[in-house]
């Protein structure tokens, strides 16, 4: 591997200008794909084997015009104080807004709500519920104008009118904090490397390969049914990760320029040992990613596939492209040590003693190896006082009820539970599949009675026909809002009812709607945790024993990360549904947190931290192959590693912190619940515990079993094959390789 990638980054730096113009023409034409595509059309939201999916098929071929997918609004009505909805003014001025919405070419029906009984109890409040032919995504702009205009038409004749459902959905956007985010990076970067020049390099990389990944993801969008988040996790990642990866190989260029290679040699050798790590890095945070399909959902599974292939483009761009933009810096890019003259570079030290002084992290590994117990316990009690709040996990999925209360869907949702009940907004609908039964009228009465009985259900709706005859749907209301938990035990005991009602009649019961889905989505992420982890952490486990050559290396590696991800878990915890901190965030309602989080934290955050642990570790186990004794191994890895782990890790913080920017709330909890973890994982984990861990191992840390020895592939990560090779060894070089020398 490290042979390899040698010739891989000396034939790119010798010839930089082929390289750099395949990338410019992979982005021109990843750009132009995106520019000509067509817009993102509606992007299908399924969970194969549900029992909701399974409701909402059966919707969509037994009742063929509901619609079942189109967009849909609520506009809710309220009177003024001491009025009625049913005065004569206010039901005239409802009325005529129902003529208003009934008018547009993309609505499939309007309801009036004095017809269809949708009027308070105390007759303040009452709704219009609209159905469209299209999606929300898919509504034109005239349509949302209509539907904002005729509320707006009662309002000013006095009444209170807001609207829910998705017919109003925006595309979320994420503020100027993700620019942020950027410019720290930036700062870090110069801090780090001592150089603009050198600085603007990972990023320059970082931005032109999420350049290329996103656009590719915009491109494809209305092909594969690609919603917006996608792109948002892809950028997310690619920049995170570009950033990080580009900046392990600068820094091992300057570290080999520091030991008197040409720059020719340097950018080979710098390639063939952080670019080994590299490769092993992504290999870690692809197959996290791409592993999310084996959860079967497949919105989830595109999104992991969208972010794996950002992460495979950043890892060739750092293989690449980052050696031939080193040949056009030139002499611009200066050894470990020296700084360019804007930051102080050339300006003689006034104690030339500092030059050999130990830097932090030499020290800090020092302090570790002397006090191994000390560091380990305080380390795993830290991180396991962070993780407590996971105890009390509520799960769910976002709804109009968790939108902050500036909306008018958050505003409809607090109305319709004010008027009508908490339930109302989260109404079932039963499916009745009377198709094997004799009397299929009979079977459903007999569903509307066992429902009526159950506990937590305010109402029962008459049972509406399809015109065969053989399908019923039934919207029962309960008495709790959507996303409670007696909410979802009155689902499942529907579903429990329904057993015993297909033994009596032969007709099938089937839950479905929003609430519904959500909880059968929840469940789902729940049982796929355990085996998504088992595949992920196994598949990460083989592939870090071929890289280090060790069991408990990775052994180690793999419990870090459970203790960080739970940490990380139960601050997105604190935050998202306790509440602290959440002004600072900009959490205006809490709630129960995204059912994918946890699984999607385990992939994401497993990837990342395997980063860290190959970046760092190697550097250590590079050092013990060479030699020395495993304390002072650790050491020297620190030595080398910290700076740079250590600068990645702020880098990666910030970007994913610059996410917490977004109005959609998902990709909020994202942005805080990754940036956390990459504090945990690199600053607890692999610089405390980790070091801590081998310190007292010692030897043991790299054992392997001969057999097992024997039987893996020598992928050579810390570079042992580049060892035996000259510094002046040209054998494998072109004629016109020393003249780039010369010119460089």
């Amino acid at each position: 591997m490290a042979t390899f990638l040698y010739k891989l980054g000396r034939l790119a730096f010798r010839r930089r200008h082929f390289v750099a113009l395949i990338w410019v023409a992979l982005l021109t034409l990843a750009g132009v794909g995106a520019a000509s595509a067509p817009a993102a059309g509606t992007t299908s939201f399924s969970i194969p084997g549900t029992e909701a999916q399974k409701a909402f098929d059966l919707l969509e071929d037994r009742f063929p015009g509901m619609s079942a997918d189109g967009a849909t609004a609520r506009v809710v009505f309220k009177a003024p104080a001491g009025e009625k909805m049913t005065d004569a003014d206010n039901k005239a001025t409802v009325e005529k807004a129902v003529q208003e919405l009934s008018d547009g070419s993309e609505v499939a029906s309007v309801a009036d709500p004095y017809q269809a009984q949708a009027v308070s109890k105390d007759g303040t409040v009452a709704y219009a519920a609209v159905s469209y032919d299209v999606s929300g995504m898919e509504l034109e702009d005239s349509t949302k104008e209509a539907l904002e205009e005729a509320a707006q038409n009662a309002r000013d004749a006095g009444l209170t009118v807001e609207i829910g459902g998705d017919a109003l959905q925006a595309t979320p956007e994420t503020g100027a904090t993700e620019i942020i985010g950027i410019a720290v990076a930036a700062v870090v970067l110069v801090i780090t490397l001592g150089s603009l020049v050198a600085a603007g390099l990972p990023l320059l990389t970082a931005i032109i390969g999420v350049g290329i990944g996103v656009a590719t993801i915009t491109a494809l969008a209305n092909t594969l049914e690609l919603g917006s988040t996608t792109s948002t996790l892809a950028m997310m990642i690619g920049l995170a990760v570009g950033i990080d990866y580009a900046l392990f190989i600068v820094s091992r260029y300057r570290a080999e320029l520091a030991e008197g290679r040409d720059r020719n040699e340097a950018i080979g050798r710098a390639v063939g040992t952080a670019g080994s790590a590299v490769v092993f890095a992504g290999l870690t945070v692809v197959i996290a990613l791409a592993g999310l399909a084996v959860v079967n959902i497949p919105m989830l599974t595109k999104m992991g596939l969208a972010a794996a292939g950002t992460v495979v483009i950043a890892v060739l761009i750092a293989l690449t492209m980052v050696p031939a933009l080193l040949g056009y810096a030139g002499r611009k890019i200066q050894p470990a040590g020296s700084k360019s003259k804007l930051l102080g570079g050339g300006r003689k030290s006034k104690n030339q003693s500092s030059e050999n002084k130990p830097n932090m992290g030499t020290r800090w590994a020092s302090f570790v190896v002397r006090r191994p117990v000390a560091v380990l316990l305080f380390g795993i009690i830290g991180l396991g006082a962070a993780a407590a709040p996971v105890g009390s996990l509520e799960l769910g999925l976002p709804d109009d009820g968790s939108q902050p209360t500036s909306t008018t869907q958050r505003r409809a949702y607090d109305l319709l539970s004010e008027g009508f009940g908490p339930g109302f907004n989260g109404p079932l609908m039963l499916v009745v599949d009377a198709k094997s039964s004799d009397d299929p009228q009979a079977a459903a009465a007999t569903v509307t009675d066992e429902i009526k009985g159950l506990e937590g259900v305010v109402t029962v709706t008459p049972t509406v026909p399809n015109k065969a005859g053989d399908t019923y749907t039934i919207t029962v209301i309960p008495d709790s809002k959507p996303s409670s938990t007696e909410t979802e035990d009155l689902v499942h005991g529907i579903r429990d009812a329904g057993a015993d009602i297909k033994a009596d009649t032969g007709a099938e019961v089937l839950v479905t709607g929003t609430t519904a889905m959500n909880i059968d989505f929840s469940q789902k992420m729940n049982d796929a945790l355990i085996p998504y982890l088992a595949l992920v952490v196994g598949l990460a486990f083989l592939l870090l024993i071929a890289v280090f050559r060790s069991i408990l290396v990775p052994l180690k590696a793999a419990l870090g990360f459970l203790l960080s991800v739970l940490a990380a878990l139960g601050a997105v915890v604190a935050v998202f549904q306790w509440g602290w901190m959440a002004d600072l965030m900009g959490v205006e309602e809490t709630g129960p947190i995204m059912s994918m989080m946890p699984i999607f934290m385990v992939g994401v955050v497993f990837g990342l931290a395997m980063d860290y642990e190959v970046f760092l570790v190697t550097r250590m186990r590079e050092a013990y192959v060479h030699g020395e004794k495993p304390s002072q191994a650790v050491v020297t890895g620190f030595k080398h590693g910290a700076r740079v782990v250590t600068a990645a890790a702020v880098i990666m913080m910030a970007v994913f912190a610059g996410f917490i920017g977004s109005s959609e709330s998902m990709v909020k909890m994202i942005g805080f619940g990754l940036a956390i973890a990459v504090f945990f994982d690199a600053f607890i984990v692999r610089m405390a515990i980790v070091p801590a861990v081998l310190a007292l191992l010692g030897r043991k840390a790299w054992w392997l079993p001969k057999w097992l020895d024997r039987a893996l592939p020598n992928v050579d990560v810390e570079g042992e094959g580049l060892r035996t090779r000259s510094d002046d060894d040209r054998k494998d070089a072109d004629p016109d390789e020393e003249r780039e020398l010369v010119r460089v």
